[in-house]
C-alpha cells in the first residue's frame, strides 16, 4: 500500500506530495501555491482520491481485494 500521493490544485496547478492519513479520510487541504481549499469531488470520499496521485489507503484496499461480479473470493 501506498501512502504518499501528490495532490495537484485543480485552480493553479500547484504540486504537493503529502503522506495520507490512514485512520481517517482528508476532507480539505489548503493549496500551497494559491491558497484554495480543495473539498472532494462529489461522489470521491476525500481530497486524495479527487486530486492525488493515488488513492487513499482504504479505496487501495478495497481495489487491492475487488473481484468480478461473477467470482466469489477466496476465503
Amino acid at each position: 500500500m501506498q501512502l504518499r500521493s501528490t495532490l495537484t490544485c485543480p485552480h493553479c496547478r500547484q504540486q504537493a506530495t503529502e503522506i495520507m492519513p490512514t485512520d481517517a479520510c482528508q476532507y480539505f487541504y489548503d493549496c500551497r501555491g494559491c491558497g484554495a481549499i480543495l473539498r472532494p469531488k462529489d461522489g470521491d470520499c476525500c481530497i486524495f482520491c479527487s486530486y492525488g496521485s493515488v488513492p487513499c489507503p482504504p479505496i487501495q484496499q478495497m481495489r487491492e481485494y475487488e473481484t468480478p461480479d461473477n467470482c466469489s473470493p477466496i476465503a
